[in-house]
């Protein structure tokens, strides 16, 4: 009866079946008699997310009150929707949820304790509250029965938005109300939703309210306590290169840093399957069992086993899995203030270094360019490589202005002794179509140097257009592929390519001029003269 009064508090009135922190296999069970999912040869399970298969950002919003008003960084990310449209579709939302058979969770994020957010979770479907528990961090048994949530987070896939009615622009959604602690998710299935709300409810409250950066990105500690974080957009390697076997996982993408640690927001993982295998990643391919979602995957004819290969729903197929389903994960996940920043960039022009050390300035400029490139396949009207930047590497999350990560970034760069490095995790000897992907061997080897610090005593070379340093060796890789140029048949070309991604640098900069020091400016590609 607790639990009843505790949703009719807030606005669901149960008129079917209320299931509260189900065990994992009772979600399963749950999910196989509803016919929404089947167990894989692995034991997983497998669930469609249906319409949508990845975030749509441009149905965002925040509700702009006295809160936010002056806060929050409006504009093409952060959409602004009104207090008066909140109440009404809460409303709408919590009434289709009433009639319901819904899944409650109570779960938290933050593994540090001065900063845990406690959060309720009502979903519409049991996988989706799978995916729930594996991917926030778990109550003890005994913290249950006096939980109490912070944030609500509601999400109701088969509840259709009417634009004209809602103020919605079409009838999927997710809106943030930072005043009430509400986050509504409608008309779309897609899980990644309830991770990235949470996510940009912690980048909202923790630099501005505790002065602590928020961070998209991985991260490790070797057995010395020495601690690596792993900067990258989606697809450029973050999960991947931070699931290292001879190193403990603090995280695999989103993390906080104040003056003493760098700690996990979540519980789990949520890794990207595409061409997934046992040998290039073990330790992902070794946690999709019984227990972990996977979404969107097909399998080879016949069987149940999953065809890593195959994207003919999308390419954006995931694992959802508790950070424990990975050997050495890191119990607590809390590390020490980080010795080595790597910032992850799959350039699929070919022209930047598979391995370069940033000075202060030039870390600051690549945090907020947060560059990397979508290729040719992708998606549709893709011919050609396509620059992407993402401030901070994770400009979709912000609800404030990158410049106030930016500043966090800088101000702990220059009172800790860091090094930070460029990893071009994409092509060498020319572009996507002409070049090769860089070996994962390869950029593990790098990555392995300069944890063993084979490094430290290396000639470096400075790049003529980018002023990166260029190790002039490195243990484990070919000398010629650690200078782009040289792998390219005709240097020309190579030439007229990196000028061109250059530019696109500059051209990209130009909105943060005004926010950035000397330093940083100075940070810029060698000829941002030339070419302004």
């Amino acid at each position: 009866m607790e639990y009843l009064e505790s949703l009719k508090n807030i606005g669901i009135i149960p008129d079917k079946e209320v299931y509260w922190n189900l065990s994992e296999p009772q979600l399963i069970s749950q999910t196989l008699r509803k016919s929404q999912g089947v167990i894989t040869s692995s034991g997983a399970l497998a669930c469609d997310t249906g319409e949508f298969t990845g975030r749509s950002p441009k149905d965002k919003y925040i509700v702009m009150d006295y809160e936010t008003k002056d806060s929050v960084w409006w504009g093409e990310v952060n959409h602004p929707f009104m207090p008066e449209d909140f109440e009404r579709l809460y409303m709408d939302v919590t009434t289709h949820l009433s009639g319901r058979d819904i899944y409650v969770r109570d779960a938290y994020a933050c593994a540090k304790q001065e900063y845990r957010l406690n959060l309720k979770v009502v979903t519409e479907t049991p996988w989706a509250n799978l995916f729930v528990n594996n991917l926030f961090l778990r109550p003890a048994k005994h913290e249950l029965a006096a939980f109490e949530h912070e944030w609500l987070i509601l999400c109701a896939p088969e509840f259709k938005a009417i634009p004209e009615i809602h103020k919605t622009r079409r009838h999927n959604f997710t809106i943030i109300n930072f005043t009430k602690k509400i986050i509504l998710i409608g008309g779309s299935a897609y899980t990644g939703e309830i991770k990235k709300g949470i996510f940009t409810v912690l980048n909202y409250i923790l630099p501005f309210k505790k002065n602590v950066l928020s961070m998209h990105c991985s991260a490790n500690v070797g057995a010395d306590g020495d601690t690596s974080v792993f900067f990258g957009l989606s697809g450029t390697g973050k999960t991947t290169l931070s699931a290292d076997p001879s190193r403990k996982l603090i995280g695999d993408d989103e993390h906080g840093w104040d003056n003493e640690s760098v700690f996990n927001f979540e519980g789990g993982c949520y890794a990207k399957c595409v061409n997934l295998s046992e040998e290039k990643e073990p330790q992902i391919f070794s946690a999709i069992r019984f227990g972990t979602l996977l979404e969107n995957v097909r399998f080879f004819d016949g069987t149940f086993i999953v065809d890593y290969d195959n994207v003919s729903v999308t390419e954006n197929t995931r694992a959802a899995y508790p950070i424990d389903f990975i050997d050495n994960a890191l119990r607590p996940s809390v590390g020490k203030i980080p010795q080595n920043i790597f910032f992850l960039t799959c350039d699929a022009f070919g022209v930047l270094p598979p391995i370069s050390k940033l000075s202060v300035g030039q870390a600051m400029y690549h945090f907020i360019s947060g560059y990397t490139a979508k290729v040719a396949g992708t998606e549709a009207g893709v011919t050609e490589p396509q620059t992407t930047f993402s401030a901070c590497f994770g400009k979709p999350f912000l609800p404030l202005h990158p410049t106030k990560y930016a500043e966090l970034l800088g101000k702990k760069l220059r009172e800790n002794n860091i090094n930070v490095w460029l990893i071009n995790t994409g092509w060498s000897g020319g572009s996507y179509g002409t070049g090769n992907r860089i070996k994962l061997a390869y950029t593990r080897a790098m990555i392995a140097a300069v944890l063993d610090r084979k490094l430290e005593k290396t000639d470096f070379i400075q790049d003529s257009v980018f002023g990166l340093q260029i190790p002039a060796e490195c243990d484990g890789v070919p000398s010629e592929i650690l200078h782009p140029k040289n792998t390219w048949t005709d240097q020309a070309w190579y030439d007229e390519k990196a000028l061109h991604l250059a530019k696109e640098f500059v051209q990209n900069f130009k909105s943060f001029e005004a926010f950035a020091d000397l330093e940083t400016l100075n940070g810029g590609p060698l000829v941002r003269n030339e070419i302004k």
